[in-house]
């Protein structure tokens, strides 16, 4: 495969000295700017561009505006090299900016997330054999040169690695002239995937969907695909053959996943079925990595990128696909800064690169369910799991029935009979089961029982959730923390305090009072946000080993895993998160639901999934019973279109904030009472949002529900632009808004 030099941006040069220039700022537009004497740039070209007492890089955007004289100009100077945005990834940068209101400026900056990719790139000196033998030689010194005879160039201490030496022993060589030094690329170029290094053998439904997706990649044109396949049906092995396929084609390919703690057990999937990992892109890169991978994307180096949902802005010359997995999911919208939704544009993406794209879920999102139901998206079905594998049987446990009896000596708060009865047998069998609960920490809520003060967040108006293992209070808002108190800070009465609710870490001492032998870990987000996502995969790589015979998890363990030995899923509290009060909070509880009860049963042995619930003849709880999942969509889309609500209708929401609360509420009311009358549009509010405080912020919010042929964009901008909005309080706009927080 060869490698690509930088890419040359389609549009014809500019031909006049002055350009207009985007700088990464939320600023309304781009600013004017001369170029050196002698010195065209297309759109896209980088540059140095001054602004005040800095230096910025900024983007050439098109002509300039004209309004401000020549003499007054300030120079922007095009980057050694001349790297470049590619043309079409300026174009979706301006789609994104009008259809979220954001200052294009700001979307901008979120494709210019590694300044020294920009730069010249620097080299590293490593070391090779020489023709010089030193007269004195030691064992050390003879491995060592026995090593470096097989011509590979080796940092010093990359060559006392592999010789088993001393770095002392390798510098001594390079003064005996043994070793000599080579300048090489500040990188090792990555290496490329091998589209048929392990082809899998797929089933009729497998063949028929990739068949649709690979011709759709060869057909280098626009196309949207939902994958929409059971729990354990192989989605992932029929969309890496639409990877191939790009891959033959000499294109890149873009794979979004919603979360970094996904990310390691996938890139070993990729690594088995084309030989190498790809490129990653989230978060927890470093700097120098991002640097390596941001300049090997916009090269043409990296073929293949895995990443969050940041990895949308990066410079892809010849993109040839996308893949959103885990379409559904809540952790593609962006919610600060420059809110968007990156599964909607990694469809708006593909659109403009002329490109397939492909989403893929066991639960869709009821908008992507609807476009594939009418034909907008081209519906792929993979109906059953693969191989022997069936799908698990579902039950509810009746809550409000079940109770220990009286000759139970240790009595359960959140296990029920039924529940620990399935992991007596499931343990006794020598089989894995999963503990499920989407609650971090100990308990969400601690009180004191003589006074009844509640533990807050100063900052946030939400409880302080107790983590006993840490011995620590936490806001899962905004991070703040205090020492778990001896007594209570309001009576000073000592002893007094108790946990309300349970989280994973009560649902696990309660698992371990009960079956004392079992070996059992818990996984959340708390160690992925501590330890990174390496760390993250220590108790799924041990429960994947069969190391452990339980594993008592948040959603974290709910999604994209395969663990064959697991036979029993038990919901703990299958009732959460099903009244949020939103219009979603039915279609995520399902959603989340069903993905959990999806990791029971994949292999040869059935599967069990248990759900503990208060209120069995809830709609949810029943089509998960049942397995009816397309009824369940179905009775929800109907609820939708009877309420207009998307997909049948839009939403927009206005979240005013800052620190002077007054302030607040004073805008808020003025924006409400200044919505203008517009024919099928309603406004809503202002109210406090769900959490009215928030790291220190108080926070209002006005809902727009209108219908689906409304200029949604042009009605915010009239509205937006009658209230004078002070420097202290941030008007943040949400199109398309997925929570109500």
């Amino acid at each position: 495969m060869r490698p690509r030099l930088n890419p040359t941006p389609p549009p014809e040069l500019l031909q006049k000295p002055v350009v207009g220039v985007l700088l990464p700022l939320p600023l309304a537009g781009a600013y004017d700017y001369k170029l050196p004497p002698g010195s065209n740039a297309a759109r896209g070209a980088i540059v140095a561009a001054p602004l005040g007492n800095r230096e910025m890089l900024g983007v050439v955007w098109g002509t300039a505006e004209g309004t401000v004289g020549d003499n007054r100009l300030k120079v922007a100077e095009p980057l050694e090299g001349a790297p470049a945005l590619p043309g079409k990834l300026c174009d979706f940068i301006d789609w994104v900016a009008d259809y979220t209101l954001n200052p294009p400026g700001a979307i901008l900056a979120m494709a210019l997330r590694s300044r020294g990719a920009f730069e010249p790139e620097a080299h590293r000196t490593a070391y090779v054999r020489g023709s010089v033998t030193p007269p004195r030689m030691s064992a050390a010194r003879t491995r060592t040169l026995e090593i470096a005879s097989d011509g590979l160039a080796r940092s010093i201490s990359g060559l006392a690695e592999d010789a088993n030496v001393s770095a002392a022993v390798v510098r001594g060589l390079v003064q005996a002239g043994a070793l000599i030094p080579t300048q090489l690329p500040e990188f090792a170029p990555f290496k490329q995937p091998d589209a048929s290094f392990a082809a899998p053998q797929l089933n009729t439904d497998q063949a028929e969907a990739a068949k649709v997706m690979t011709d759709a990649v060869a057909a280098k044109t626009f196309s949207a695909h939902l994958l929409d396949g059971v729990t354990g049906s192989g989605k992932t092995e029929v969309y890496f053959e639409a990877v191939a396929e790009a891959l033959k084609q000499d294109r890149q390919v873009l794979i979004l996943l919603p979360e970094i703690a996904l990310t390691l057990q996938f890139l070993e999937r990729f690594a088995a079925r084309f030989g190498v990992r790809p490129a990653e892109w989230h978060s927890d890169l470093s700097q120098k990595e991002r640097r390596r991978t941001y300049r090997a994307v916009m090269n043409g180096e990296a073929r293949v990128v895995v990443g969050a949902r940041s990895s949308l802005f990066l410079p892809f010359p010849e993109l040839g696909l996308v893949i959103v997995d885990e379409e559904h999911e809540q952790a593609f919208k962006q919610q600060e800064g420059a809110i968007y939704h990156a599964r909607d544009m990694a469809v708006v993406r593909a659109r403009i690169e002329d490109c397939p794209v492909v989403l893929a879920s066991a639960t869709p999102s009821l908008e992507s369910y609807v476009n594939a139901q009418s034909g907008r998206y081209t519906h792929l079905k993979l109906v059953s799991r693969h191989g022997v594998a069936e799908m698990p049987e579902v039950r509810l446990i009746d809550l409000r029935q079940e109770r220990d009896g009286p000759d139970v000596e240790q009595k359960a708060q959140w296990l029920s009979p039924p529940l620990r009865a399935a992991l007596e047998k499931t343990l006794a069998a020598g089989e894995q089961a999963m503990l499920f609960l989407n609650r971090r920490g100990y308990a969400p809520l601690t009180l004191c029982e003589a006074c009844g003060h509640k533990f807050t967040c100063p900052h946030c108006s939400a409880w302080l959730v107790e983590h006993k293992y840490k011995r620590r209070m936490a806001c899962h808002q905004c991070g703040y923390e205090l020492p778990m108190p001896s007594a209570c800070p309001q009576c000073h009465e000592p002893g007094t305090l108790i946990a309300c609710g349970p989280g994973v870490e009560r649902v696990a001492e309660e698992f371990a009072a009960f079956f004392p032998g079992a070996r059992y870990a818990i996984a959340s987000s708390d160690t992925l946000m501590h330890t990174g996502p390496g760390e993250m995969q220590g108790p799924l790589r041990l429960f994947a080993r069969g190391e452990i015979d339980v594993l008592i998890g948040t959603q974290i363990v709910a999604k994209g895993h395969h663990f064959p030995q697991l036979t029993l899923v038990g919901v703990v509290d299958a009732d959460l998160g099903g009244s949020d009060g939103d219009l979603r909070a039915r279609e995520r509880t399902f959603q989340l639901l069903h993905q959990v009860s999806g990791r029971a049963g994949r292999a040869e042995k059935p599967g069990l999934v248990l759900l503990q619930t208060r209120n069995p003849e809830d709609a949810v709880m029943q089509a998960l019973a049942r397995g009816d999942r397309d009824g369940f969509y179905e009775q929800e889309r109907s609820f939708r279109e009877a309420s207009a609500s998307p997909p049948f209708g839009r939403l927009a929401a206005l979240v005013i904030s800052g620190h002077d609360g007054d302030a607040v509420r004073d805008i808020a009311r003025q924006l409400g009472k200044a919505a203008p009358n517009a024919r099928d549009v309603k406004v809503w509010g202002p109210t406090p949002a769900f959490y009215a405080l928030l790291r220190g912020q108080t926070r209002e919010r006005l809902l727009v529900q209108a219908g689906r042929g409304v200029d949604v964009q042009a009605f915010l901008k009239a509205w937006l632009a009658t209230v004078k909005v002070p420097a202290a309080v941030r008007v943040a706009v949400d199109v398309d808004p997925v929570s109500f927080f």
